[in-house]
């Protein structure tokens, strides 16, 4: 953190080019101390070289990074010992136990003072500490990752998809970590594609878009600011379900459920759609009403759907 403005991390202007291909396209924006700051957008956005480059991995082809005070093209040496990283794909020695592999680690990171109790009871795997690293479950392993990322007490943490081909508990699990570190005052900078982790997570989150910035704020701020509407969900529907929708002016969106999404401006179109659907004899198993989230969001500024990080044109699959 810099005193003078208070943010642990600041980028201006910042592009990366690998040849013809523009990575990250001129973005700019900051994260304050203490913040969870989520970059959210599908693979291949950009998410992982920005990261790349805050972190300094990577050289950028322009613009200025400023992280704890310093600029990463420059101070490398001085910002690598205040930050911790879990990067995307984590992976460890499969024969040493947890707490062998947090022992590895402080000692490669020369930190002799490491509270490796109070890491392993801060990720939730004390009952784990003698497990090897190969029968750890999914889960498990990332959440070793996040303790591996801690061993030297950083001060910025970054988190690069920590809980891609998670299943739903064990992303959970990962979650409850993170909400852990914000409590205990780091400042945790987070790369998803899960829109649900990013919505319940980050007190701001920036929309990335092939190589942009195309939003950022707070989620709730998204939400108020660039939805206007209802949404409402009829689930396990037939496909007389969309055509009626659709001939009434509607634009349905079935999603990876199968269930269909559409916008409504008022109350009175839901009821209008549920009218005419009673009348055809439609079949639908159950219907949702309510306020739109994130995922809405990135359709209406982007045009497109992002499920599991694959985007696809706006409309039906």
């Amino acid at each position: 953190m810099t005193e003078e403005t208070g943010y642990a991390i600041e980028v201006e202007n910042l592009t990366k080019r690998y040849g013809e291909l523009l990575a990250v396209d001129d973005i700019s924006f900051t994260v304050s101390t203490g913040e969870l700051f989520a970059l959210l957008g599908p693979n291949g956005a950009g998410k992982t070289t920005t990261v790349e480059i805050i972190d300094t991995i990577r050289m950028p082809t322009s613009g200025k990074v400023t992280l704890l005070g310093r600029d990463v093209t420059k101070k490398k040496h001085d910002i690598v010992r205040r930050i911790g990283v879990l990067p995307q794909g984590f992976n460890s020695f499969d024969r040493i136990t947890v707490r062998e592999t947090l022992e590895y680690y402080s000692r490669l990171f020369s930190c002799r003072n490491c509270d490796i109790d109070g890491l392993i009871e801060l990720v939730n795997l004390k009952d784990k500490s003698k497990e090897q690293y190969r029968s750890l479950s999914g889960g498990l392993k990332q959440r070793l990752g996040i303790a591996i990322a801690l061993v030297n007490d950083p001060e910025v943490v970054f988190l690069d998809e920590p809980t891609t081909g998670l299943d739903p508990r064990a992303r959970r699990e990962v979650w409850e970590v993170l909400l852990g570190l914000k409590k205990k005052g780091k400042t945790v900078f987070l790369t998803t594609h899960y829109m649900e982790e990013a919505e319940l997570l980050a007190d701001r989150v920036a929309i990335i878009s092939k190589g942009k910035i195309i939003a950022m704020g707070s989620p709730a701020g998204l939400i108020k600011n660039n939805t206007k509407y209802l949404v409402l969900t009829l689930q396990s529907v037939d496909e007389n379900v969309v055509e009626i929708i659709r001939s009434m002016g509607f634009k349905p969106v079935i999603d990876n459920h199968r269930d269909i999404k559409t916008r409504v401006e008022h109350t009175d179109d839901v009821q209008k759609i549920l009218s005419a659907l009673k009348e055809s004899g439609a079949l639908y198993r159950g219907l949702e009403v309510g306020i739109p989230n994130l995922e809405e969001v990135f359709l209406k500024l982007t045009g497109e759907a992002l499920h599991d990080g694959q985007v696809t044109s706006r409309g039906i699959k």
